[in-house]
């Protein structure tokens, strides 16, 4: 190992941030008895948590670097998000959409 790697404090970090993750999913359960949101806020809460999924998924699948990553992906996440949509098995939509980015960039479409 390198002498210019800190080995205790990288693992005392990592140590810190799994009690963190623990202890905040503890809370969720512990805590959900005895708090009460008001049901618009729960239904905004629940609306929210779908927004942000969709965008760090498009922002993933559709850019690359700084720029669009090009139509052949984009089709190919349509096509994975058509089937996951009418309930195809996983595995049957991560081929499908990889099959046809692959295809769409075997033609010539970036």
């Amino acid at each position: 190992m390198s002498d210019s790697f800190p080995l205790l404090p990288a693992l005392l970090a990592m140590s810190a941030l799994a009690a963190g993750t623990f202890l905040l999913r503890l809370a969720g359960p512990a805590l959900r008895a005895k708090v009460a949101f008001p049901k618009q806020a729960e239904k905004l809460l629940e609306v929210s948590a779908v927004v942000l999924l969709a965008a760090l998924t498009a922002t993933a699948a559709l850019t690359r670097g700084e720029g669009f990553a090009g139509a052949a992906r984009a089709l190919g996440v349509l096509v994975g998000g058509v089937l996951a949509w009418r309930g195809a098995p996983f595995l049957a939509v991560v081929l499908a959409a990889a099959g046809t980015a692959a295809l769409l960039r075997l033609i010539g479409i970036p």
